[in-house]
């Protein structure tokens, strides 16, 4: 979404602070992630991420086809997040809140795999371990008779990038814009309810039974708000080929606190 995390009070420097913890279950493969958010002035949102992808049976097939032992079971992936506010909703003018960022990722372990495997990954595509994404994302809320008087929250942006997996297995050197929304209802206070896409590119060529071509994700999320500074997430996700395999049938549980 748009929306910034906590921005506080028009008159105040800082936000509540934000910690989310998520672990999600790739069937072949798993992923943990940790992000901290504050957000300054009500206009800029500053976050970290840390990610962890387990790699799961690719290491196997990896030396099974070339016999290489890669020497990694994951790889791990840093974010430095900034998104900046430039319109605030205005419900009386239809005017969407509107938010551009700028991510910085860092990957740990995808070049240590290439040098592995001798360059392999550079020869279809992998161009270096780190990468900036730029994002424009526009949302709305509708409150309305025909959305029962309960919030119905849209949301659609661009995304423009060279990241494989999201920056999970490393750049290429070639940048696509692609299209990420979501639909969100909050049916009670305490319960939303969204379905999320985000659209992929192809940065990499393909290694058979090694490295596919990326699909399209999808997800589906129910959020629990216990109370207003904790959240616990449950979510199923249709994330189709992630390296070595078909990741449908995904799911994942997130806490996320606020301070």
């Amino acid at each position: 979404m748009a929306y910034l995390v906590n921005p506080g009070t028009d008159n105040s420097v800082w936000g509540e602070p934000a910690v989310a913890f998520s672990s999600v279950v790739l069937g072949r493969k798993n992923l943990q992630a940790l992000t901290i958010t504050e957000t300054l002035f009500g206009r800029l949102e500053l976050g970290y991420g840390l990610d962890r992808l387990g790699l799961g049976t690719l290491p196997d097939d990896v030396q099974a086809t070339t016999g290489v032992d890669i020497d990694k079971d994951d790889v791990w992936l840093h974010n430095f997040n900034a998104r900046y506010l430039l319109l605030k909703e205005d419900p009386q003018e239809w005017l969407p809140t509107v938010t551009a960022g700028v991510h910085f990722k860092v990957n740990q372990g995808i070049e240590s795999i290439d040098d592995k495997l001798g360059g392999a990954l550079s020869g279809i595509g992998y161009d270096k371990e780190h990468g900036v994404d730029l994002t424009l994302t526009a949302s709305r809320t509708l409150v309305d008779s025909w959305t029962f008087s309960r919030p119905l929250i849209l949301t659609g942006g661009i995304r423009n990038s060279a990241a494989s997996q999201l920056g999970l297995l490393g750049f290429g050197d070639d940048h696509a814009t692609t299209f990420e929304g979501s639909v969100a209802f909050v049916p009670r206070d305490w319960l939303l309810l969204a379905y999320e896409f985000r659209q992929k590119a192809n940065p990499y060529d393909e290694i058979p039974g090694l490295v596919g071509d990326e699909d399209n994700w999808h997800a589906v999320d129910v959020s629990w708000i216990v109370d207003s500074h904790t959240t616990l997430v449950a979510g199923w996700g249709a994330f189709g080929n992630v390296a070595n395999g078909t990741e449908n049938g995904t799911w994942w549980l997130q806490l996320k606190r606020e301070f």
